[in-house]
């Protein structure tokens, strides 16, 4: 394979915030490629570089061998596009989004239009055509925005955590949608924290931390490798070690000690590890009446403000990391040793 695009020893600063530190990596055309670390690590920087949102302070960028200037930003801007995690639907129909890009571009009424309805048939939105955007759930504005990428039929795509915050359904489909691409032939680099997303993805990953390219490799070289950050990511985004054991439901529960056990949507028994994003997690001052299948009681043990996000560490059987809006928060009244209650769906349990 050819590389398609490459970082040599890119740093990106906002003032002293360092939010990329002497990166470097390659990505070869036609595989899918994963960025993966936790909030803050320096993912999303390094896509809008990518994408040309962004100039890095120092480093180069290289697009099919070339080196890209002032001069040749286009080469990026035409080549690459981004799907933000944020997704911003125009005002007008899912027709329109996924047209936008392409009229501009001078395509003609007919190409557009051959072109659109098989961008919304591969996200499975084939009847969505004359339906208002901005009125869609999030996790189909989501896949509106995939269709108007692929419409576009660019050589790189870059997605931003792109089921985050999805419901279940959505981002099944996302992903399915990613494994048809990826099938495709089509380079795609992708920032998550869904670990077995990455996996299940990924030609490659990179781990990032902090702004530093930590490991490259394939996942499971990746995650083996001795490394004290990839111990406290570990840490980070709850995962846990167990036995687990396949329920008449068809769920499983994974004992993961005395103390605790998480049941989980997926099915397997013997030895497990699992792990739970921070985001999915719904903290409460009050006992939880939900559907969700873990709940449990806990205190606060630590507490890390991250401006609009305030991060929780507590201590239910073992430690999980939360995190919860600054309002919610001030509202919930919450301190150190607070008692909370904690709890997420079997679907979002997933294996590492």
């Amino acid at each position: 394979m050819t590389t398609i695009v490459e970082l040599r020893g890119v740093t990106k600063e906002y003032g002293n915030i360092l939010a990329l530190d002497n990166a470097s990596l390659r990505v070869e055309g036609g595989e899918v490629f994963g960025l993966i670390g936790p909030n803050g690590s320096g993912k999303t920087t390094l896509l809008r570089i990518l994408a040309a949102i962004e100039t890095p302070t120092r480093g180069e960028i290289h697009f099919k061998g070339v080196r890209i200037d002032a001069d040749n930003r286009s080469l990026l801007t035409r080549n690459i596009t981004m799907v933000f995690q944020k997704t911003v639907m125009f005002t007008g129909t899912v027709y329109d989004n996924v047209a936008y890009g392409l009229k501009l571009k001078g395509y003609s009424r007919k190409d557009v239009a051959v072109i659109v309805k098989e961008a919304l048939s591969t996200v499975k939105l084939e009847r969505f055509e004359k339906r208002s955007a901005k009125k869609l759930s999030g996790g189909e504005q989501q896949r509106v925005a995939i269709a108007r990428a692929l419409a576009l039929d660019t050589q790189v795509m870059l997605l931003d955590e792109p089921t985050a915050n999805i419901d279940p359904k959505n981002a099944s489909i996302i992903e399915d949608v990613l494994k048809t691409i990826s099938q495709r032939k089509r380079t795609v680099i992708i920032a998550t924290q869904n670990m077995t997303q990455a996996e299940d993805l990924a030609n490659r990953v990179a781990v990032l931390n902090r702004g530093r390219i930590e490991g490259i490799g394939r996942f499971q070289e990746v995650l083996k490798a001795p490394s004290r950050f990839l111990a406290d990511f570990a840490r980070i985004e709850n995962i846990f070690q167990g036995v687990s054991r396949i329920t008449e439901e068809g769920t499983s529960i994974i004992n993961v000690d005395e103390e605790l056990e998480v049941e989980a949507a997926f099915r397997k028994s013997g030895d497990t590890k699992i792990y739970v994003r921070p985001e999915e997690i719904i903290v409460s001052v009050q006992p939880l009446v939900s559907s969700a299948r873990n709940t449990f009681k806990g205190k606060i043990t630590e507490i890390t403000d991250l401006g609009p996000i305030v991060e929780l560490k507590v201590n239910a059987g073992k430690y999980f990391t939360v995190q919860v809006t600054k309002r919610s928060f001030n509202e919930m009244q919450l301190n150190l040793d607070s008692s909370v209650f904690l709890a997420f769906k079997a679907s979002s349990v997933q294996i590492v």
